[in-house]
């Protein structure tokens, strides 16, 4: 259950952050859907080798590191997915935060703590 949710946030905050950045867009709605499901597979399966693949240099980088893994990773997406369009690796970055932020505020406002 707590996947299915993490996974709806997710795809919410996918689509908030398409409608704040104008770099982003996701023509069919349900495509976030989408976007959302394999930023959750990638959270729960990927990322944590990626973690420790990059140990290093997030050390030297104090973590900020990370924030590169994860536009990277939404750029990707933007390539990967049908009707998810990135334009450009700036607007990546700035929409990986937002949808980090946005999640964070709505499993603060809703009280799932994962």
């Amino acid at each position: 259950m707590k996947i299915i949710i993490h996974w709806i946030l997710l795809s919410l905050a996918v689509f908030v952050t398409t409608k704040i950045i104008t770099g982003i867009s996701v023509d069919p709605i349900w495509v976030s859907l989408i976007v959302g499901a394999c930023l959750t597979l990638f959270n729960m399966f990927i990322k944590p080798i990626v973690n420790i693949l990059t140990l290093p240099i997030n050390l030297l980088t104090l973590g900020l590191f990370s924030l590169v893994v994860n536009a990277a990773l939404f750029w990707y997406l933007g390539t990967l997915i049908t009707g998810f369009k990135v334009t450009t690796f700036y607007a990546a970055f700035v929409g990986a935060i937002l949808v980090s932020v946005i999640n964070w505020i709505l499993k603060k406002v809703f009280h799932f703590d994962f």
